[in-house]
């Protein structure tokens, strides 16, 4: 470990300040990235859930380092790795085409309690190395999975349309670029004596295309109303 931290790692004023100030700048830091994207926990709801982590963990170490009380100090923490899954999903949402999102926010508000545990007990380096690892998956990996998934061989499509021919045609068009279709789900409703028809497949394509090239020329064929990827 570094040395630098090793008069830090007791319960004192000013390793309290220095820890709950460490995970209101590593909770600040994640947030801001989820921030800028427009996630539903951003800002302020990392740093606050970093610091509480931290607050619980010199609690536990208070109760039975400072008070001497015979508690177990992991406890308090414990629960708060359990506690945080209800506010993670609260950010998971499942749309009406079965589309599930918010999934990186729950785990980036879960990894960040653990970075605020780590530092409020003491262990700096920890959660410091693994604060820079979340920026660099958020900022660096996540643009290397968007060109991937570009050019990936297979995408999951939900198509509304008109009437059965314009699914047809639809259907023609990508047999003659040759992209197979598989898994398919035809759904009808009936709102306001109007019939609406969607479906939900899978595309799989012999090469690897942009999945936006594919997906503008199912939205030009005429009758279709809405073309998009799962």
């Amino acid at each position: 470990m570094f040395s630098i931290f090793d008069s830090l790692r007791d319960i004192s004023i000013l390793s309290v300040g220095i820890r709950l100030l460490l995970t209101f700048l590593c909770g600040a830091l994640i947030g801001l990235e989820r921030e800028f994207k427009r996630r539903p926990a951003g800002f302020r709801t990392h740093i606050l859930i970093c610091v509480g982590a931290a607050m619980t963990t010199m609690t536990g170490q208070y109760l039975f380092l400072s008070q001497g009380l015979f508690t177990d100090m992991a406890r308090l923490g414990a629960q708060v790795i359990a506690g945080i899954g209800f506010i993670g999903a609260g950010t998971i949402i499942v749309t009406r085409r079965n589309q599930i999102k918010g999934l990186t926010t729950a785990a980036g508000l879960w990894t960040c309690a653990i970075v605020g545990l780590a530092i409020g007990a003491g262990f700096y380096e920890g959660g410091l190395i693994a604060t820079a690892l979340v920026l660099l998956s958020e900022l660096v990996i996540s643009n290397l999975e968007y060109t991937f998934m570009r050019r990936h061989p297979e995408i999951n499509v939900y198509l509304e349309f008109r009437s059965r021919s314009v699914l047809e045609t639809v259907f023609d068009g990508l047999k003659k670029d040759n992209v197979k279709v598989r898994n398919l789900e035809i759904t009808r409703t009936k709102e306001k004596d109007v019939m609406n028809s969607s479906a939900i497949f899978t595309l799989r394509f012999q090469k690897a295309v942009p999945a936006e090239e594919v997906l503008a020329s199912i939205r030009a064929v005429d009758g279709v109303y809405l073309a998009e990827e799962l």
